[in-house]
C-alpha cells in the first residue's frame, strides 16, 4: 500500500520525478528543475516562493515553451508569458491487472526515436521531444516497417509510473491498438510493483471513459500551465 508522502507525491508529478527517478533528465538546481530540452518540455520550481520562481523562469530559453503542472494553482514566472491555463485530470489506477495481448507489441528504442516523433507530432498525445522514449519503457505496433501505434511511460517516482504517448496513426484506427497498449503498459507496471496513472485533459470525456473502461479512476484535478519566452 502506498505511503501518504508517495500518494502527495502525484500533486506535483514532475517535480516527484526529477528530484528522484529522472535526475540523469533534469536540468537545474534545487531552486527549480526542468527536463533537458531534448528529452521534454516539464518544468517545476521547487515551491512559491520568489526564488524558486525566478530561477524557474531562467531555465525557459528565447523560443522556449514550457509546461508547469501541478495540484496548486500555477503562480506566474517573472519576465515570461504565460500563454495557456488549462485543467487535467489525473487518474490513478484502481481495478483487476488488465489481461495484455501481447501479440505484434514490440519494444520501442533509440532506432524508433524518428517514427515516435513523427506519430506524436500527427497525433499530440502530449508534448513529445526526440528523447521523450528515454523517460521510461515504450512499446508499439508496426505493420509493414511503420509505427501504427505506441504507449509508454513518462513521469515517474517511487510507487508510482505514468502511462502516457498513447497514440495510433490514423491508418490504423478503429482496430483497438490503443486500448491493447494501454492495458499491455498498465501491466508491465503493475508486474514491478508500482501504480499505474496517467493525466487527461478534463474534457477529453472519451478517453477518460476509455482509462475508467480499463480500471483508471480520477483522483483530483490538477492545474496545467504554459510558458514561454519570446
Amino acid at each position: 500500500m502506498a505511503t501518504q508522502a508517495e500518494i502527495d507525491a502525484l500533486d506535483r508529478p514532475v517535480w516527484s520525478s526529477l528530484t528522484t527517478s529522472h535526475t540523469e533528465l533534469a536540468q537545474g538546481d534545487p531552486r527549480a528543475l526542468r527536463y533537458r530540452s531534448e528529452v521534454n518540455v516539464f518544468l517545476s520550481p521547487a515551491d512559491h516562493g520568489t526564488e524558486a520562481l525566478a530561477a524557474a523562469a531562467e531555465l525557459i530559453a528565447p523560443g522556449d515553451r514550457v509546461y508547469v503542472v501541478q495540484a496548486e494553482p500555477v503562480p506566474d514566472l517573472p519576465g515570461v508569458t504565460a500563454v495557456m491555463g488549462r485543467p487535467v485530470v489525473q487518474m490513478v489506477f484502481d481495478g483487476t491487472a488488465p489481461k495484455a495481448d501481447a501479440d505484434e507489441i514490440v519494444p520501442l528504442d533509440d532506432s524508433d526515436a524518428e517514427q515516435m516523433l513523427t506519430l506524436a507530432t500527427l497525433q499530440q498525445p502530449g508534448p513529445f521531444r526526440r528523447a521523450t522514449h528515454r523517460m521510461g519503457q515504450f512499446v508499439g505496433v508496426k505493420r509493414d516497417g511503420r509505427l501504427a501505434a505506441m504507449a509508454g511511460e513518462r513521469f515517474r517516482f517511487p510507487g508510482f509510473r505514468e502511462l502516457s504517448g498513447v497514440c495510433t496513426h490514423p491508418d490504423f484506427a478503429g482496430q483497438g491498438l490503443g486500448s491493447r497498449l494501454s492495458a499491455y503498459v498498465t501491466a508491465a507496471i503493475l508486474r514491478r510493483g508500482e501504480t499505474p496513472f496517467l493525466h487527461s485533459w478534463s474534457d477529453n470525456h472519451g478517453a477518460i471513459a476509455l482509462y475508467e473502461r480499463l480500471g483508471y479512476r480520477i483522483r483530483r484535478e490538477l492545474s496545467v500551465a504554459v510558458f514561454e519566452r519570446s
